[in-house]
């Protein structure tokens, strides 16, 4: 008790001290003690603002000492005050700013400072020559300057990147003669860009990227004759690009990317001598590049990608000696690729993928540059890789696939010690596979699939230390046996060998802790699979059906943590499949056309063994007979009624005909059975699959087919498997994994509300999914209907499948609602539109996640709600408080999907880089 009284009497005493000296400081000092108490400081980073003693100089300011505080010489006065990066949060009191009279550069950058930004710091610090406010929260309009634009004459320097902004851009900013630099980019701006901005005396740089402004891009910023920089992309504009650009005469870098602009490019852009960078990319801009471009010699960087822009490249880019980065992706263009490219010394990046270019690739393309980086896939070029692209030593990454490239593969490949990527599949490339992988020891990625190579696969695969992925497969004549020491790649994840014509047996699975997938099927393989397999701990995915393995299923298959598919079917299998339950979640297709295989989930082992065999055959011999004679009866009316029936099968669906499926149906004819467009059938083996019934339309069978062939062979963690599919001339039944949960993201959500990382791992899983579609698949398959009701669970872990891709896009081409026999472009067009549509359903599904379902479908209502207001219902919803780290990382979710439903398309990020958007934002607060 005692002891309790003296520390309340000292505590009382270094209060009333603290309040003494206080008092007692420079009025400099206490606005700042007064700044200090009005914030949140969790990092503790104003732990040394403080008083302990006074000065020993009266005029010295007591808070010259501390940090981010910089005074003048004879420290009467501060001159600086850098806050940035501290951590810190809370509404900025302005009053306790009136007193820094003298203040000339004030950082309080990269913090989470909310609230409107205090006019008294904007407009009473006149001496003020830096501003930066980056990177904060600060929301509601910009302040006003009340007609007195001359109070900050001396500001030279204004940041205020990233920030909750609103309302239309400060116009009195262009009244500050000093101004140099101005960033405004990243907020919520809305309008038009002032034409006032083109009266700026001295500015340098102007940034107003990432905004929401519109209307047209004001003609009078030609007048900035002492702009080097200016980047105003990222909006919504209306209109073309004002040809006065051109007299902005001292232009280094110009960034005018996803703005929504239509038209074509300006010729006048050839006066920009000085100009470096380009970056017109992700517009609508048509018709030919013009030939004076070519006369901006200085050019470093040139990005013209995703635009509508068609013709040839013009012979003037000759001109471009100090060309860097040549971008034309997704474009219309066509022609063939001129030698002039070949030619340009500085070139190290080239991306012309996804046009209509044709011809083959220039000889001497990588003889005269460092090209590091070359990507012309989806393309029609033919010919073969030119022999010296890697003859300066510098590639890593080469792309070519989906072409019409012959001949081998060059020798030189196999010396290009820096290749990191390699992706020529789905050309008609012959020969060996030249590499030497001892001499490429930064390979990681290598696709040689859908080819026509021969000779095995090199010995030495092993020896490429950093390889991840490898896909041979579709390589019908490649032959060969399967490396002895394939499994021991130290960091070896996924290698693909399926349909290669390869014999021999597996090698030994020693040292193989990093693979995840080995795809194996449709080959020679023999032997037997040896329990050894059980030491690849990471294993997901073993597909060694179609071959003529023997011997019986290792047990200790069952240890393998992360086992989730395995295919043993169509092989020369014996004994009982082992009774742990890994084996039979597989499902019967996993085993089945082993004659010699049984035990669950195939039949019992019993049913061999039992004395009463001879009669046990007799019955089902007749019971085959009688099968027999049904199955032709139906054959015969379904021939003459609706044409012959056909079945496809993709991975993971036995080698059933299309009568075994009927048959499931429980009908002579099923168009009887089955009624409904979507119901459940039993397969002859058990398999339950949910069957899905399309009536083709006016002679679109060929059209459905093509679609869905696409849409089966969609391979993806976070897609619901289509298994397979029969047809006739009239109908469709397609078959999908019953496996899945019947719960859907809906019904699941209910139970998870507050769980945050069960939240994310769905945004996630989503993005990936759709991203696969849009980016990984050729050509993009739109899903049609993203929505909570079509998100599937395959098991506890929460991992989302997407169901129901494809249909919609499908549908319309079955009912010609998209026409079927439109050139490539419109088709494209077609997709692209509809890959519009996914991105913003997408948004909506986010916002439909983080509030618990309270905002489904609001794409329309949500823009015109505050940021600030958003962000704290999201925040409440899920329960985060404002000194909690997941806050920043639930706000970048958010962001990304109010980026997904902006109103204009051109606006919204593509799948890939919304990926790119989430998985940055987990990382960034782990």
């Amino acid at each position: 008790m005692e002891s309790s009284k003296k520390y309340k009497l000292c505590s009382c005493f270094y209060l009333f001290l603290f309040f003494l000296t206080s008092v007692a400081a420079d009025p400099h000092t206490e606005s700042l003690l007064s700044l200090k108490s009005h914030l949140t400081d969790n990092s503790n980073s104003l732990k040394d603002w403080f008083i302990i003693t006074q000065g020993v100089s009266d005029k010295a300011l007591a808070c010259c000492s501390w940090s981010g505080v910089r005074c003048n010489q004879d420290s009467t006065s501060v001159v600086s005050l850098d806050l940035s990066s501290k951590n810190l949060a809370g509404d900025l009191p302005g009053n306790e700013f009136l007193v820094f009279t003298d203040l000339l550069e004030l950082n309080i950058s990269d913090n989470s400072f909310s609230g409107e930004f205090p006019a008294e710091i904007f407009f009473n610090l006149t001496n003020l020559r830096s501003l930066d406010i980056s990177r904060n929260n600060f929301s509601g309009r910009f302040p006003d300057d009340n007609g007195n634009g001359s109070s900050l004459k001396n500001l030279i320097f204004l940041d205020a990147l990233s920030n909750i902004f609103s309302g239309p851009l400060p116009i009195h900013l262009s009244q500050l003669e000093n101004l140099k630099v101005l960033n405004l980019a990243g907020s919520y701006f809305t309008g038009s860009i002032p034409s006032q901005y083109g009266y700026f005396k001295s500015l340098e740089f102007l940034h107003l990227g990432g905004n929401l402004l519109s209307g047209n891009i004001p003609q009078e910023l030609g007048n900035l004759t002492t702009l080097t920089h200016m980047e105003i992309g990222y909006n919504s504009y209306q209109g073309v690009i004002p040809w006065q650009i051109g007299y902005m005469s001292e232009l280094k870098y110009l960034d005018i990317a996803g703005a929504n602009l239509s038209g074509f490019i300006p010729k006048h852009f050839s006066n920009l001598t000085k100009l470096e960078s380009l970056f017109l990319f992700k517009n609508h801009l048509s018709k030919e590049i013009p030939w004076e471009l070519g006369q901006i010699t200085s050019l470093v960087n040139l990005d013209l990608s995703d635009n509508h822009l068609s013709g040839t490249i013009p012979e003037s880019f000759s001109g471009f000696k100090n060309l860097r980065l040549l971008n034309l992706m997704y474009n219309e263009m066509s022609g063939t690729l001129p030698e002039v490219i070949a030619q340009l010394p500085s070139l190290d990046t080239l991306f012309i993928w996804n046009n209509y270019f044709s011809g083959s690739l220039p000889k001497s393309l990588g003889m005269n540059s460092k090209l590091r980086w070359v990507d012309v896939s989806t393309n029609s070029f033919q010919g073969e890789i030119p022999q010296g692209i890697c003859s300066r030593g510098v590639l890593y990454k080469l792309m070519l696939f989906s072409n019409n490239f012959t001949g081998t593969l060059p020798q030189s490949l196999s010396n290009c010690s820096t290749l990191v990527r390699i992706r020529l599949e789905d050309n008609s490339f012959s020969g060996v596979i030249p590499f030497s992988f001892s001499q490429l020891p930064d390979i990681s990625y290598i696709d040689l699939s859908r080819n026509k190579l021969t000779g095995g696969i090199p010995l030495d695969i092993s020896k490429a230390t950093k390889l991840d992925y490898f896909n041979i497969s579709n390589n019908p004549e490649l032959g060969g046996k399967l490396p002895p020491h394939i499994w021991s790649a130290p960091r070896l994840r996924n290698f693909s060998a399926s349909s290669c014509s390869i014999s021999g047996g597996l090698p030994e699975f020693a040292s193989c802790k990093s693979i995840t997938v080995i795809e194996l099927s449709n080959n020679n393989i023999s032997g037997m699979l040896t329990p050894t397999v059980s030491t690849c701990g990471s294993l997901q995915k073993m597909d060694l059906a179609g071959n003529s393995i023997t011997g019986g299923i290792p047990e200790r298959l069952a240890k393998l943590p992360h086992l989730t598919f395995l295919d043993l079917s169509y092989n020369n299998l014996s004994g009982s499949i082992p009774s742990d339950k890994v084996f039979q979640s597989m499902g019967k297709h996993a085993y089945e056309g082993n004659a010699n295989l049984c035990g669950l989930p195939l039949k019992s082992c019993s049913a061999y063994r039992s004395r009463k065999l001879v009669s046990v055959l007799v019955a089902c011999l007749v019971s085959i007979l009688l099968m027999l004679a049904a199955t032709l009866a139906l054959y015969y009316i379904r021939q003459r009624s609706q044409g012959q029936w056909k079945m496809v099968s993709f991975a993971g669906l036995p080698h059933f005909t299309a009568d075994d499926v009927l048959m499931s149906f429980g009908s002579p004819e099923p168009t009887e059975a089955v009624r409904a467009s979507v119901s459940k059938a039993v397969l002859p083996t058990g398999i339950t699959v949910i069957v899905r019934k399309i009536e083709l339309l006016d002679k679109k069978k060929s059209v459905v087919l093509n679609v869905l062939t696409q849409m089966g062979n969609a391979r993806h963690v976070n897609l619901v498997r289509l298994l397979g599919f029969c047809y006739n001339n009239h109908l469709v039944y397609v078959l999908y994994d019953n496996n899945l949960q019947t719960e859907t993201l809906a019904e699941k959500m209910r139970r998870k509300k507050k769980d945050w990382a069960t939240k994310k791992k769905i945004i996630n899983g989503v993005a990936k999914g759709l991203c696969f579609l849009h980016h990984e698949c050729y050509p993009a398959i739109p899903h049609g209907d993203v929505r909570s009701t079509n998100i599937l669970f395959d098991d506890d872990k929460m991992e989302p499948c997407l169901g129901e891709f494809g249909f919609k896009y499908m549908q319309h081409l079955n009912k010609g609602l998209v026409s079927s026999t439109a050139n490539t472009a419109d088709q494209m067009n077609v997709i692209r539109t509809e890959q519009q549509k996914d991105i913003y359903n997408f948004g909506q599904l986010i916002l439909e996640i983080l509030t618990n379902g309270k905002l489904m479908n609001a794409g329309g209502l949500i823009q015109n709600k505050p940021k600030d207001v958003l962000l704290r219902e999201v925040y409440t919803e899920n329960e985060v408080s404002s000194s909690d780290f997941k806050q920043g990382e639930v706000k970048r979710v958010v962001e990304v999907a109010l980026l997904c439903i902006r109103s204009n398309q051109s606006d919204r990020p593509c799948m890939e880089d919304a990926l790119k958007f989430l998985s940055e934002a987990e990382n960034r607060f782990k």
